[in-house]
């Protein structure tokens, strides 16, 4: 589809002379992310654990939360961890189910099976909890909408305590603590933690806790142990796409410094299992290689392959759940593709302009999200994927910024079992009587509503103009400060014009991928990969002149490094091809 290239605002002059050490590009890069103060930029380049990280306390009701937990392990009551599916949930599970061993407890863990309980507290699963006996039940990644679950638990003689991340309904269960940050009333500072960060909080108060005086009979944690389950919060803050930034920065850097060290023989035996080393550890693994592994055990079957993977301290038990788990990833990886296939044959090639449907009735129920993911990639179009489960039409939606799509659902409500999610990833369930073709109406005429006047053309934001001559492993380096990536901080985007193509070829499965050879400013010729960019083969030629838009990056091969230019978006060029100098012109940012 075409894209729109914006070109953020020029540094001003005034503020590169007020910061004169900065490097000029990396000053415009900083820039671009809206840091113009000599102290927030600091911060910023150099973050400190123990400055930048809030008080776990500063939830509103944390502390009644800890003072139960504690009553619960002093007394031996029956603790139980409701968690989550996805990497996230499962991440959080093994945060609190470690610490509240290792504090004495010996909690049990119910993680429910997407395909037949579907997202959050089930009744059946609460009158199963409540049959062992528990009293005490601690949710991670859910628990927010779960208002008539909360009730049971509470009529059956438990007492509930939710940590979550997930929007404010209507109604709010009435849990013993709510421990939730996207609560509208709540007092923590951050809004964004994922929901193994909200768990890390709980785990560090009720550590603190205890080692202020609340005795459970055996001696507290040394100071710091809690730091060892970073590795955990890192993984999931980077693959539940909540928004690298203010707390969540923090916690990935020290995470991933965590994770290259990682005591988990599960973490390092996967990590193995994937061609990586693990001191080379980065959000990039962790999103496309370590998350997916860890996903695909929920959405492919149950969730407690990648449970025990992070749990274990068995090298044997490791290496097989390892090896499971790539393998149950390949699959997941085969069946997206084909329900991908079978959705676009039902879109078509001009899709309707505001929401796209598709609907199938056998489609696995753990790949609907991965699925209309991919479309609203292809086409900048909300999209909702459906299927059939249990008697019950279920989907999950992807959407553009441009519309929330969980509000929506929340405005065709009347249609809907239960519902839930955030402004651009959604997931539901159909009521039994409901006209589901009415329900798709709805979506697509409030679609409409919100974007008929909008230009939804897909934009492309270029943070700096550079001559491709000048980048340099100190770019690289400067670009590498700004790390870790992620949502609301990607990786800086260049725009270089007028380059001649030296040499075009492509690379991968059915060439789907572009190996542009090109010179800039002198007869240098510099090597870029454009993923999915293969249908330019055919339009390119020798001598071609065109421009890139790029991230740059290192690819690491044995001993080997070298600089690597990702193509994000490229076009025929205006300007004429540059005639080459000794030496390129320095300075362009």
């Amino acid at each position: 589809m075409p894209k729109r290239w914006i070109l953020r605002s020029k540094v001003l002059p005034e503020i590169v002379e007020r910061l004169p050490k900065i490097d000029r590009v990396l000053l415009q890069l900083l820039y671009a992310r809206g840091m113009v103060d000599k102290q927030e930029i600091e911060r910023f380049l150099d973050p400190d654990y123990q400055r930048d990280i809030h008080s776990p306390f500063t939830f509103r009701h944390m502390q009644r939360a800890v003072e139960r937990i504690a009553r619960a392990l002093k007394n031996n009551e029956k603790i139980v961890v409701y968690g989550d599916y996805d990497a996230d949930g499962v991440c959080a599970t093994a945060i609190l189910t470690e610490t509240l061993k290792a504090l004495g407890g010996q909690p049990d863990i119910y993680i429910p099976f997407r395909e037949t309980e579907g997202y959050g507290l089930n009744m059946a699963a609460v009158k199963e909890i409540a049959a062992r006996g528990t009293r005490l039940m601690l949710t991670v990644d859910c628990g927010t909408t779960n208002v008539a679950e909360v009730d049971l638990a509470q009529q059956s003689g438990m007492e509930v305590i939710i940590t979550d991340h997930h929007d404010q309904p209507p109604e709010l269960p009435r849990a013993f603590a709510l421990i939730n940050p996207e609560l509208r009333d709540e007092t923590y500072p951050y809004r964004h933690l994922a929901a193994s960060g909200v768990a890390f909080k709980l785990a560090g108060a009720l550590l603190s806790h205890t080692r202020n005086g609340a005795s459970l009979g055996r001696p507290a944690l040394p100071l710091g142990w809690e730091k060892w389950l970073l590795d955990l919060v890192a993984i999931s803050t980077v693959t539940d796409m909540v928004p690298m930034l203010g707390e969540n920065r923090v916690l990935v850097r020290f995470g991933l410094s965590v994770l290259r060290k990682t005591r988990r023989v599960g973490l390092r035996q996967l990590v193995a299992s994937i061609s990586s080393e693990l001191d080379q550890v980065d959000e990039e693994t962790l999103a496309f290689q370590v998350g997916p592994r860890l996903n695909a055990a929920g959405r492919m079957n149950h969730a407690s392959t990648a449970y025990r993977l992070l749990v274990t301290d068995d090298l044997a038990e490791a290496k097989k759940l390892s090896a499971e788990l790539s393998q149950t990833n390949q699959e997941r990886q085969r069946t997206t593709e084909a329900v991908v296939n079978e959705a676009l044959s039902q879109i078509g090639e001009k899709p309707t302009p505001y929401l796209l449907v598709a609907q199938g009735t056998n489609w696995p129920v753990g790949i609907l999200g991965l699925v209309a993911g991919k479309i609203t990639d292809r086409f900048n179009r909300p999209t909702i994927a459906m299927t059939t489960s249990q008697g019950r039409i279920v989907g999950s939606g992807r959407s553009i910024e441009a519309f929330d799509i969980t509000a929506a659902l929340g405005k065709a409500n009347d249609y809907l079992e239960r519902f839930g999610g955030h402004p651009q990833a959604c997931g539901f369930t159909v009521k039994p009587a409901a006209e589901v073709a009415d329900f798709i109406r709805t979506l697509q005429r409030l679609a409409q509503q919100q974007l008929a006047e909008r230009d939804t053309t897909r934009v492309v934001e270029v943070d700096a103009e550079v001559i491709l001559d000048d980048i340099n492993w100190d770019l690289v380096n400067d670009v590498d400060r700004l790390s870790p990536f992620g949502v609301g901080a990607p990786r800086p985007r260049f725009l270089s014009r007028g380059l001649r193509v030296v040499a075009v070829d492509t690379v991968g499965k059915d060439g789907q991928h572009l190996r542009l050879h090109v010179s800039h400013a002198t007869s240098t010729v510099h090597k870029t990969i454009g993923f999915r960019f293969g249908s330019w083969f055919d339009q390119l030629n020798p001598g071609d002149v065109v421009d890139l838009v790029f991230e740059v990056g290192v690819n690491q091969w044995n001993d080997s490094r070298q600089i690597e230019l990702k193509i994000i978006d490229l076009d025929r060029s205006a300007l004429p091809v540059r005639k080459f100098s000794r030496s390129s012109s320095k300075g362009a940012a």
